[in-house]
């Protein structure tokens, strides 16, 4: 009998096109789920008959409690070689070996400029009113060069979205718990003396850490309190760092300028969601992993897991 692998959330329907599946043939049995599974009575039941999953980041959880519900899986393989939402002893116990991929951090990088540029031109109102007969030039653009680029973070991703920023002469800052001055140095930008201090003097703010118990609502009420009338915040990270409740409301009162999002509480996100029509908002799908080259990468290592694991050598196991 084949074994049976389910690759989950692939919303466009395009995993088959990304990894040659074909060399799993005649052992392995494909399925491809293009909706999102929520809830873990409704994971369970839909994977109770796969051996295999293929998961997408972090998008979906397998605590203890999931995977004691999954005797049939033997491998899980998730893209990008750090994942915080597996149980890694739950899967050992279960006899389940966990592996990644490789993955890029330029998408994401890409991405934040995407969304900043957009934002400080206002491409997408523009080109609105250009398609619809609207106005012609109807916003008096922000500019880049010679304004000052906060970023929080500055980690893989952070410092090459700072040395775009220098690219375009502009002021670049940044500050976290763990930012060091040999670090800044490294990249050539100024460590702020305080996260209060980076939001203050920032015209752009870009959020580049990792969630973790000290990151967890880092900018509330009182963050965004201290941010410029005319300032911008991107946010292509995760969605827990920045609270969805004083974003949604520094938006609608017009305290800040706009804001940039490319990550949600709830994903994907719910229709009549108040981040679908928040005003001075620039939001995009969780884009920033998904190009050409990271599904290449993802899928196509995912069929060399698959077929190490069946040929008993695990490859890019986890953690």
């Amino acid at each position: 009998m084949r074994l049976r692998c389910a690759v989950l959330d692939d919303f466009q329907g395009v995993a088959g096109d990304f990894g040659d599946w074909s060399a799993l043939s005649g052992e392995v049995e494909v399925v491809s789920l293009r909706e999102h599974l929520t809830g873990e009575d409704e994971l369970a039941a839909a994977l109770a008959a796969f051996d295999i999953v293929v998961t997408l980041r972090e998008r979906v959880p397998f605590p203890a409690s999931l995977l004691d519900r999954l005797p049939r899986l033997r491998l899980l393989v998730a893209s990008g070689m750090r994942n915080t939402v597996i149980d890694y002893a739950a899967a050992e116990a279960n006899g389940v070996t966990v592996c990644g991929t490789a993955s890029s951090s330029a998408p994401p990088v890409e991405l934040t400029w995407a969304l900043l540029l957009g934002l400080a031109r206002s491409v997408v109102r523009e080109n609105q009113n250009l398609r619809s007969g609207g106005p012609w030039q109807s916003t008096v653009g922000a500019d880049l060069h010679g304004r000052r680029l906060g970023l929080l973070g500055l980690g893989k991703i952070g410092g090459q979205v700072a040395r775009v920023g220098l690219a375009f002469g502009m002021r670049v800052s940044a500050w976290s718990q763990n930012l060091t001055k040999e670090r800044a140095e490294e990249v050539g930008v100024e460590p702020a003396p305080s996260k209060e201090d980076l939001l203050a003097t920032s015209d752009f703010v870009s959020v580049h850490l990792a969630l973790g118990d000290r990151t967890r609502g880092l900018l509330g009420p009182a963050e965004f309190a201290l941010l410029k009338p005319t300032a911008y915040l991107v946010n292509t990270s995760r969605a827990a760092i920045v609270d969805q409740g004083a974003l949604l409301a520094a938006l609608h009162e017009g305290r800040i300028a706009g804001a940039g999002v490319d990550v949600f509480d709830l994903e994907p996100l719910p229709a009549g969601h108040p981040m679908r029509t928040a005003p001075r908002l620039l939001a995009t799908p969780h884009l920033g992993y998904v190009s050409y080259a990271n599904y290449t990468t993802y899928y196509g290592q995912a069929v060399e897991n698959i077929r190490a694991f069946l040929a008993g050598s695990p490859l890019r196991q986890l953690p």
